[in-house]
């Protein structure tokens, strides 16, 4: 029960309502409540006020920072020491005039035993949820399904229905502790990089990574860098937007800042990004969302290839708090939400939903999102370009031609995502039943009627073209994942004299869709479009590369050979990929080891794509070739120098690195075909 008034001035004077008069409201109209609970004021004397505040001041000010430590393979032991940049030719500018008022921003975190301040953010809940808040609010609240805490004053309401969706007004503002302050500034958060740096990568932000993940409002980002007040305005996106960029930007430009490769430049940034991250204060739930999606572009090394898994568990939880996985206007148009942010609420949560597939089909993890749990409607290319309208010449430069279809490309990638899911609960499941012969030819119609358009339009510019190309990756890399597991696994109610026949179909698309995946990577090779892949890239190859080394074991020689020359010219683009992305070398350390385990009378010393100077490549001996299987060809499959790598035994290889949680199952088909 909340306390009795005390003695106060008549400008202060505030009632109360007693529990037992709030449990005897009868049904009333969304007025009636509002009133009452807006009669509910706690009277405070002024020097209890000035006390209150006293102790808030205090109590903010030696609030306990989360430390890296709460990262899963993150500490400040393996952090880097200093991620400045490198010494550059040009001055460095600082942000630090910026400090106090990015801090000041920060919202003031709930604190311990401050009942009167907690009571009064739930009467501000319940009168926005009502409709009529008592403050602005710009925060978005998410009150949960039938059973969320709303709920409670739905029972005063005989015949409407509250919503769920609706902005509740922010917390004061607090400023960051000294030490946290410092800390940052040390380790360079506050250190811009130079002005012409800022610029190519904000520009190879929104040419590369906007047009597959529209997660941030162009318009609102541009306008800030016109300004100069980018950082300002948002450190943490600040470092995020760069750290991802970092990957595409050309060699003079990380040169230009001290940095040794992108690589080196990536993980600089993505350590301020990360240290703001964790260091920053508390900060607005949708920078934290956008940011950790930005976060899981990262890979770093071997034992952290699983980082993106973790940020975008997070992202995900972020999504659900603030209720973007359900549709605000569901029941009835709700007023107190933008269109604005209707259209960034649907292309975050969709972001989540698409990358939630793709990993788990990556990584073999788990679906997170349920989609029974869902309603947010799939955007649409309005969606996408809601945020570019009306925008400046020089504005738009920052942004690729042809936007308008990208957007439609993205538009389809969704499809093929929600697609990807259906697969990989029929397939990769723990607990999966077989399907039946009917549940095949429902997806396989599923899959034939998701088109991807050709690349017949010359006219098209480079990123426009690359993303068409990117698209058909997707694609085939879902067929394969849903052909070849029927290679050894058969529906329930196929008849077995149908059993070789319908197998034997299975492979041929499986086959076809490996075959696609080479034609549309020696195209970009070709087209010199590689360079404009993301770290998404990389996975998409890996279907494709499993059915090519599946088939190496059988066929005659010429047949072996010839899949053993596709996977041959995945391996070098791998090999073109890993310059700059980790996972990249990963994939391929990892086939390497498994065509060494396949061909052991052909290992010499060299990976495949570093062919030994001094061997003869040229294949003569075909009666060798016949005998031992060889189709090596031309190139050379070699050990690789690691720890106990070379001794391990071809089952324990395959027990640790693809066991039967993988995304494919394959070693499983490898051993039984």
């Amino acid at each position: 029960m909340i306390p009795a008034p005390v003695t106060a001035s008549s400008d202060d004077r505030r009632h109360q309502i007693t529990d037992k008069q709030t449990l005897e409201c009868p049904p009333a109209n969304r007025n009636q409540l509002l009133g009452a609970i807006s009669d509910q004021r706690s009277l405070v004397r002024p020097a209890e006020i000035a006390k209150l505040r006293r102790n808030r001041t205090s109590r903010v000010q030696h609030l306990h920072t989360p430390s890296n430590n709460a990262l899963p393979g993150v500490n400040r032991a393996t952090r880097p020491r200093d991620i400045s940049s490198p010494a550059s030719d040009h001055p460095r500018e600082t942000i630090n005039r910026y400090e106090t008022d990015l801090i000041s921003r920060r919202e003031t975190p709930l604190l311990p035993n401050d009942a009167e301040s907690e009571e009064r953010y739930g009467l501000e809940i319940a009168a926005a949820a009502l409709g009529q808040p008592r403050r602005a609010g710009g925060v978005p609240f998410y009150s949960g399904a039938g059973t969320g805490p709303t709920s409670a004053l739905e029972i005063c309401l005989s015949d409407q229905s509250l919503s769920k969706h609706f902005l509740v007004p922010s917390s004061p503002a607090v400023h960051l502790a000294e030490e946290d302050k410092k800390y940052l500034e040390s380790k360079g958060v506050f250190t811009m990089p130079g002005p012409a740096t800022c610029d190519s990568l904000l520009r190879a932000y929104f040419h590369h990574v906007h047009p597959i993940m529209p997660i941030l409002e162009p318009d609102v980002i541009l306008e800030h860098h016109r300004t100069g007040r980018l950082p300002e305005n948002n450190v943490l996106i600040f470092w995020c937007i760069f750290f991802v960029a970092s990957n595409f930007i050309p060699p003079q430009v990380y040169e230009q800042e001290g940095y040794g490769s992108r690589k080196e430049m990536k993980a600089a940034m993505y350590a301020r990004a990360n240290c703001m991250y964790n260091h920053g204060g508390k900060m607005d739930k949708i920078i934290l969302l956008q940011a950790s999606l930005l976060m899981a572009f990262w890979h770093s090394e071997a034992d952290e290839h699983t980082q993106p898994w973790y940020w975008m568990g997070i992202a995900i939880s972020f999504c659900q708090m603030l209720g973007l996985h359900r549709d605000p206007d569901l029941s009835t148009y709700n007023s107190s939400i933008t269109d604005r942010q209707r259209h960034l609420w649907r292309r975050l949560w969709w972001s989540c939903f698409s990358r939630d597939r793709w990993l788990s089909l990556t990584l073999g993890r788990p679906l997170r999102i349920n989609l029974h749990d869902c309603d947010t409607p799939k955007p649409s290319v309005d969606d996408f370009l809601s945020d570019v309208v009306g925008l400046s010449p020089q504005m738009t430069s920052y942004l690729p031609e042809n936007l308008e279809v990208l957007a439609s490309h993205w538009v389809k990638y969704l499809e093929i995502s929600a697609i990807l899911g259906d697969v990989i609960s029929m397939h990769y499941q723990a607990s999966k039943p077989r399907p039946s012969l009917k549940n095949v030819n429902d997806m396989e119609i599923k899959i034939s009627q998701c088109t991807v358009p050709e690349q017949d339009d010359p006219s098209l510019s480079r990123v426009a073209i690359f993303g068409i190309y990117h698209l058909q990756l997707h694609y085939h890399a879902l067929a394969g994942s849903f052909y070849r597991p029927f290679i050894t696994t058969l529906p329930e109610d196929l008849d077995p004299v149908d059993k070789e026949g319908w197998t034997h179909r299975m492979r041929l698309k499986a086959d076809a869709a490996a075959s696609h995946t080479n034609t549309v990577v020696e195209a970009m090779a070709q087209d010199g479009l590689l360079e404009f892949s993301g770290p998404m890239t990389p996975p998409l190859l890996v279907p494709a590369m499993q059915t090519n080394l599946l088939n190496c074991k059988i066929g005659n020689s010429l047949s072996k050979r010839l899949r053993f020359n596709k996977l041959s010219m995945c391996m070098m683009v791998m090999e073109e990929l890993q310059k700059t992305y980790t996972v990249a070398s990963i994939y391929r350390a990892i086939f390497a080891k498994a065509i060494q385990l396949l061909f052991p009378e052909n290992t010499e010393t060299t990976l495949p794509g570093y062919p030994d100077a001094g061997a003869d490549h040229n294949l003569t001996d075909t009666s060798r070739l016949e005998e031992t299987g060889d189709v090596m060809g031309t190139a050379e499959i070699g050990a690789i120098n690691a720890p106990g790598y070379n001794d391990i035994s071809a089952d324990a290889f395959v027990d640790l690195l693809m066991d039967e949680a993988s995304i494919f199952n394959f070693w499983d088909t490898w051993t039984r075909t």
